[in-house]
């Protein structure tokens, strides 16, 4: 069941507010087919954005990284931060520049980032992290060992105070600019993968594994 959560005044969409969506099932939507997410906070009084890979289970956005990250060690016991995950689906061409645009489909979440210490849920998070970016890859790869497990960080942000945003369509153009004598439309934009190159250590007659062979971004 679709659940609509209602927006609080710091996810609330206040410009072109008609863009705005508050459905939990589709923020999880633009969620699971994104790869890179953008965590903003601020550390010794300085604002910071890094990009890095995540993974959704359930209701907690998992942020992966190394435990030598200097924004890590300060996270131990919770620091506020806002995750944001972006995908560009077209360029719109409008009539007059002004007036071009981008369909996308975007998700701001806010909220704590705390360190995952319980070495269960680590494992179920990297695991979440593995799955998002190939289905499939977990069980047939190497799983981390304890070395790894202890060099690698993870952060868990609760998606409990979100908002997306949407757009889709044709160019609105003014309506004195509907007479200029340009072509005006949407030029489509997706990420497609291509044939799969084996490295050069690969076993002789291994085949390529059916999920990286169908490997899709959308379900």
């Amino acid at each position: 069941m679709s659940e609509t959560q209602m927006p609080t005044q710091r996810t609330r969409v206040v410009r072109e507010p008609e863009r705005g969506v508050y459905d939990r099932a589709a923020a999880y939507r633009i969620l699971d087919e994104g790869f890179i997410c953008h965590v903003g906070f601020s550390l010794d009084g300085q604002p910071f954005v890094i990009p890095t890979s995540y993974g959704r289970k359930d209701a907690n956005l998992y942020i992966h990284g190394s435990a030598a990250s200097r924004m890590l060690r300060q996270m131990k016991e919770g620091v506020a931060v806002c995750v944001t995950v972006t995908l560009l689906d077209g360029l719109v061409l409008a009539r007059s520049i002004f007036n071009h645009s981008m369909n996308y489909r975007s998700v701001v979440i806010l909220g704590k980032a705390t360190l995952v210490d319980d070495p269960e849920e680590k494992l179920t998070a990297l695991r979440a992290l593995s799955e998002h970016i190939v289905p499939g890859r977990w069980d047939d790869a190497r799983q981390p060992n304890e070395r790894e497990l202890k060099a690698t960080s993870v952060l868990r942000v609760a998606i409990e105070e979100f908002s997306s945003k949407v757009r889709t369509g044709p160019p609105i153009d003014d309506a004195e600019d509907l007479a200029f004598p340009t072509w005006a439309g949407v030029l489509p934009l997706e990420m497609k993968a291509r044939e799969a190159i084996g490295d050069e250590n690969s076993l002789a007659g291994k085949a390529v594994p059916e999920y990286v062979k169908g490997y899709t971004r959308k379900g």
